[in-house]
């Protein structure tokens, strides 16, 4: 209560909080914009039957149940940026843009992430519409001329970029991640249906089922706060120096490696991939060569249906991207250069190489941990499912990882925000 009235009290921080708000509000009206010439009133009922698909439709903020212009939410862009962080490691000039170029090569690489977002928008529109219609939705969609698929594309281009630029906006607020706050607004909206399809599905003989499910979603809150705020503090050293008349340094303080460093990006990265399979093998579905077409069907029901091949390949890209994300956000090199230009070591290493090598090796160890915890909640609706045989009981998996972490960052953010204030009264 203290720190809500603290907010209350500081007028910059307060209208900044706002303003977020007022954007997350504006985002949750697109979702609700349907695309000119669709009936979408009959498609919540088949997202109802398919996990995949309300998969999907939770990471679009329930715009893919409308079929509004927000149907895909911010996926574009996300793939967009995946494509542009392994380009940066490929390429060795925008490597070289990235490292230093400073604010100008960042800002730079940026404006080609919004390029190929309008690029990538329209072909994975057209992939996810024509694998609805394969999965079932047709007979509700219907068939679209050349000119409905035109509006169409058209439509869910400019929604999913005006998207992006409100996220962009609301991350210069520095409340917290305007992407991860998109996603975050669009989970939580599906909170109410939820709750009332679990009322419609419940009876007294599932009683310990729910229980169960509760105690689930009370371990995974419980251990995605623990391994998100979980580091390894590396000590470091600092050797004393005369300047002058002064004595400086000789003091130990410590390096903090975060057993998770990726965050939920991983997860978010890895959905991402995992629907580039059915989306391109629809194009095959109708070619002239059985073979293409048969094999095309089979990438279609393997990706869609989530079984157990489905399960094993999304916890090893979870896996995969952590350590890929992680080894792109920290660099071992980079931290060990910095330490020993400050004067610091680390006890019993040599600054440099070894140092560099010291804490490459730590973060690898760590990340196994963090990598495996993320994969393990990341199929954890799978697993619920199987025990209890509806999809009522999956929330407790890859929806409410990323929602404990956004909470965690915004409270995180608005407490630095605070601290700041402090000291300028101070």
């Amino acid at each position: 209560m203290n720190k809500l009235l603290l907010i209350w009290k500081t007028k910059d921080l307060r209208n900044k909080i706002f303003i977020v708000l007022g954007l997350l509000l504006l985002t949750r009206v697109l979702a609700h914009v349907p695309i000119p010439g669709i009936d979408s009133s009959n498609l919540k009922a088949f997202f109802e039957q398919s996990q995949f698909f309300g998969l999907l439709n939770i990471f679009s903020g329930g715009g893919l149940t409308n079929f509004s212009i927000a149907m895909l939410g911010v996926g574009p862009y996300i793939t967009a940026s995946i494509i542009m962080q392994l380009l940066t490691i490929i390429m060795p000039s925008l490597s070289e843009l990235s490292k230093e170029g400073g604010e100008a090569g960042r800002t730079l690489i940026n404006q080609y992430t919004r390029y190929m977002t309008i690029a990538l928008t329209p072909l994975q529109a057209f992939g996810t519409i024509r694998l609805l219609q394969s999965q079932g939705a047709g007979s509700v969609l219907g068939t679209f001329t050349p000119f409905q698929w035109f509006i169409t594309l058209l439509s869910i281009t400019a929604g999913t970029m005006l998207l992006m630029w409100i996220g962009e906006i609301m991350s210069e607020y520095d409340i917290g991640n305007g992407i991860s706050l998109i996603i975050f607004a669009g989970i939580v909206s599906q909170i109410p249906s939820n709750i009332g399809f679990l009322k419609d599905w419940y009876d007294p003989t599932k009683l310990p089922t729910v229980l169960a499910f509760v105690a689930v979603i009370i371990i995974v809150v419980a251990g995605v706060v623990l391994v998100t705020e979980a580091q390894r503090n590396i000590p470091i050293a600092y050797a004393k120096r005369v300047r002058g008349n002064k004595l400086s340094g000789g003091v130990d303080t410590h390096l903090p490696l975060r057993l998770n460093q990726a965050g939920v990006i991983p997860i978010i990265f890895a959905i991402s991939i995992m629907l580039f399979p059915a989306m391109i093998a629809q194009f095959f579905v109708n070619a002239k060569s059985a073979f293409l077409a048969n094999n095309a069907q089979k990438v279609i029901e393997l990706f869609s249906n989530q079984g157990l091949f489905y399960g094993i390949v999304y916890f090893v890209m979870v896996m995969a991207f952590t350590y890929f994300y992680t080894a792109v956000v920290f660099n071992p090199e980079e931290i060990a250069e910095n330490v020993q230009k400050n004067g610091g070591f680390i006890p019993g290493l040599r600054p440099g190489g070894q140092t560099a090598d010291y804490l490459s090796m730590v973060l690898n160890r760590i990340t196994l941990a963090g990598a495996f915890f993320l994969a393990l909640i990341a199929v954890l609706p799978l697993f619920m499912q199987g025990i209890t045989g509806t999809q009522a009981l999956t929330i407790g998996g890859t929806g409410l990882l990323i929602v404990v972490a956004v909470v965690i960052e915004v409270i995180k953010k608005i407490e630095a925000q605070l601290t700041m204030h402090d000291y300028e009264g101070f």
